[in-house]
C-alpha cells in the first residue's frame, strides 16, 4: 500500500516554504516553493510544492511561460483515464488550483513584469558636480532651513536613491557619518555623494562642513565606497569639494 502523503504542516520545519523563507531568506527557495507560498495549499493528492513543480514542468520550468498562461489554462479541465476503472473522465488539469489561487499567480507574474519595466527605466546619471547641482537645485534653492542628503549610486554613477540624512535650522544641520554609511551599505551603493544647502547664500564651506567631509572621506575609503562629491547649494551657485581638489 502506498504511504500516505504528508501535509506541508507535517513536514520538518526547515522544509516548509514559509518557515524556510523566514529562516534563510527568499533567495534560498526554489521557484516551486515560492509559488507554493502564494497558493497556500495543494490538494489531497499532492502538496502545494508538488503542484507547483508539476505546473512549472508543464511550462518548461520557465516563469516567463507561466506568466503567459491564461486563467482558463490554469483552471481548465482535461480528459483522463482512470487507473482503476479504465474509464475516461473529465478532471481539473491542476487539482487544487482554483480561480482564486490562479488569480494570485497571475497577479504575481504581472508584478514581476512591472518591476522589470521599472528596472529598464534609465536612471539619472551623475557625471560631474554640475549634474549633481542641477539634480538638487529645484528642491533646495528656496529652502529657509538646511537639509543634507546622501545620493546613492551604482558603479556607473547612476542614481539609485537619495535619502534625507538631516534637517536643521537657518544656519546648520547635524550630520551623522554613521547614518550616511548605513544607507550606503543597506542599498549596496558603491558610489555616494553628499549635498546640503546654505540658506544664508554663503557658498564657502564652514569649518564644520570641512570636518564632516574629511571624516566621511576616510570612512568611505575604509568601506571601499567612492565619495564622488560633496556639494553645497546656495542662492545662485554651488561649491564642490571635488572641483576644489579636496577629495583626493
Amino acid at each position: 500500500m502506498e504511504a500516505a502523503k504528508l501535509n506541508i504542516k507535517q513536514w520538518a520545519e526547515d522544509d516548509r516554504p514559509r518557515e524556510k523563507l523566514m529562516r534563510k531568506g527568499a533567495a534560498m527557495l526554489s521557484n516551486a516553493e515560492l509559488l507554493a507560498i502564494l497558493i497556500g495549499s495543494g490538494s489531497s493528492d499532492e502538496s502545494a510544492v508538488e503542484l507547483m513543480k508539476r505546473l512549472l514542468a508543464d511550462c518548461g520550468n520557465s516563469l516567463r511561460n507561466l506568466g503567459r498562461m491564461s486563467l482558463g489554462e490554469l483552471t481548465g479541465k482535461v480528459e483522463r483515464t482512470s487507473r482503476v476503472t479504465g474509464m475516461k473522465k473529465t478532471v481539473r488539469r491542476y487539482k487544487g488550483l482554483g480561480e482564486a489561487k490562479a488569480v494570485t499567480l497571475m497577479a504575481a507574474c504581472e508584478l514581476g513584469r512591472r518591476r522589470m519595466g521599472e528596472d529598464a527605466v534609465e536612471l539619472p546619471s551623475i557625471q560631474s558636480s554640475v549634474d549633481l547641482y542641477r539634480y538638487f537645485r529645484p528642491q533646495m534653492q528656496d529652502l529657509f532651513h538646511e537639509e543634507c542628503y546622501v545620493v546613492l549610486m551604482n558603479q556607473a554613477c547612476r542614481i539609485m536613491d537619495r535619502v534625507l540624512i538631516s534637517k536643521g535650522g537657518l544656519t546648520e544641520t547635524s550630520v551623522d557619518i554613521r547614518l550616511i554609511l548605513r544607507e550606503a551599505l543597506l542599498s549596496r551603493a558603491p558610489v555616494i555623494a553628499l549635498c546640503h544647502n546654505h540658506p544664508s547664500g554663503q557658498l564657502r564651506p564652514s569649518v564644520e562642513d570641512d570636518r564632516i567631509t574629511e571624516r566621511l572621506l576616510k570612512a568611505c575609503r575604509m568601506m571601499n565606497i567612492r565619495l564622488l562629491d560633496h556639494i553645497i547649494v546656495a542662492d545662485g551657485g554651488f561649491y564642490s569639494y571635488c572641483e576644489e581638489g579636496k577629495l583626493v
